[in-house]
């Protein structure tokens, strides 16, 4: 059965000015590379599944995948002149069933590209695709862990600080952007891969209205969080997203939330986004700017 993604509906209010309001059409202009597999010889439990990818594009921006045996992330970097040394690994939605690779993917990241920061898009395994053999903690969580890695092994190459790489998920992937942070991933001095000496950690998390947010429990070493989300979005989301800004407060941890008072689940960065949900990747930029990342 097609599962679909939840999309966002035309919304009005006040016009925010700011990184959004002129780099999203400037933005288009930022092309992917080609994508890069985290596992050349393939990912460890994904031996012996040989199906191609599914990928449905029925509509402008529009583009669900299916069917990831073979996990990759596809680079989208700043031009010359723009770069500022951070990096974001983005993380589709999709619940964990297909990946929303348009507005919770490719266009995130050609805006944060347009602003100077190297963005990845991941191609993870989906734990709840039907008859997947995967699962979140052993497969999407090691991919997302794998790929940080990636990106640190090629820091010199993007020009990318590998103490200033983040990880920012949307729903399905905003909780695998937040096990990411929750899990310390140190790399192995001794291993024969050079990937995997290197830390799969992230550096700092942005948490777009992430799924299971009752289990996001921040102790005082968490990395730094953005936290963003609709008012209009599911009560776990939109009241839990409240309760996890109490938990890092209470933790010692540090965290910047935001909750909107329009639109709902799954808005992303997309064209219909209307009023000062509209900048919500303004606010991000700053709140880089505000803990050094970005200078």
């Amino acid at each position: 059965m097609r599962v679909m993604c939840w999309m966002v509906g035309l919304v009005f209010g006040w016009a925010v000015v700011g990184f959004v309001g002129v780099g999203l059409v400037d933005a288009q202009g930022v092309e992917p590379q080609a994508e890069i597999v985290l596992w050349p010889a393939g990912a460890p439990g994904s031996e012996g599944k040989t199906q191609a990818e599914v990928v449905d594009a029925r509509g402008p921006g529009f583009k669900n995948i299916t069917q990831v045996h073979n996990p990759a992330i596809i680079p989208y970097l700043p031009t010359s002149g723009k770069h500022t040394g951070v990096a974001v690994l983005v993380i589709p939605g999709g619940g964990h069933r297909v990946l929303c690779m348009g507005h919770e993917g490719d266009s995130v990241a050609r805006l944060l590209a347009d602003h100077g920061v190297a963005a990845f898009v991941l191609k993870y395994r989906l734990a709840r695709e039907e008859g997947s053999t995967y699962t979140i903690q052993q497969h999407a969580l090691a991919d997302t862990q794998r790929a940080l890695r990636l990106i640190r092994s090629r820091a010199e190459q993007w020009k990318i600080d590998p103490r200033k790489v983040g990880a920012m998920g949307f729903s399905a992937g905003g909780e695998l952007a937040w096990l990411a942070s929750a899990n310390a991933a140190p790399g192995q001095a001794t291993a024969q891969d050079p990937v995997e000496r290197l830390d799969g950690r992230p550096n700092f998390q942005a948490l777009i209205y992430p799924g299971r947010s009752s289990d996001i429990q921040p102790a005082a070493d968490t990395p730094p969080a953005f936290l963003a989300c609709s008012a209009y979005d599911r009560q776990d989301i939109a009241e839990g997203l409240a309760e996890v800004y109490l938990r890092f407060k209470r933790a010692r941890a540090d965290a910047e939330l935001h909750i909107y008072a329009t639109s709902k689940h799954g808005f992303g960065v997309q064209a219909s986004n209307r009023g000062a949900i509209a900048g919500w990747t303004d606010r991000f930029m700053e709140w880089l700017d505000s803990k050094e990342f970005v200078k």
